[in-house]
């Protein structure tokens, strides 16, 4: 199966457990992995027979943005269900959410989720 790749998006957003977390806010990166055929798009330059990997951004941008949870589990399942539930095309999707600035005690580049949904 083909893909589309959305890969290292950012965002700032206010999702965590810690009150520091949900009231200061900090960055998240997201990436999104869409799998789908994209033969008919690639044979006939069609966009209305792929997925626009802008709207896509634009769900991803609100649910890191504009929503908050508690865990970043939650925020990748929502956004791996929107996904599904708004692109028929779509037969699987991964999404995977970085918090690089985790409130742990340590050096590390992030912490992280992957979420991976099917139809």
């Amino acid at each position: 199966m083909d893909k589309i790749l959305m890969q290292h998006m950012g965002f700032y957003g206010f999702h965590g457990v810690l009150d520091e977390e949900r009231s200061i806010g900090q960055k998240f990166f997201v990436d999104v992995e869409l799998t789908l055929d994209l033969s008919g798009a690639g044979g006939s330059d069609d966009v209305a027979k792929t997925v626009s990997y802008a709207e896509v951004y634009d769900d991803v941008k609100y649910f890191a943005e504009s929503a908050r949870y508690n865990l970043i589990e939650a925020l990748g399942e929502n956004i791996a269900q929107r996904i599904l539930a708004k692109y028929d095309l779509v037969s699987e999707v991964l999404v995977r959410v970085k918090k690089p600035e985790a409130p742990v005690r340590g050096i590390f580049e992030f912490f992280g989720v992957e979420i991976r949904r099917a139809r």
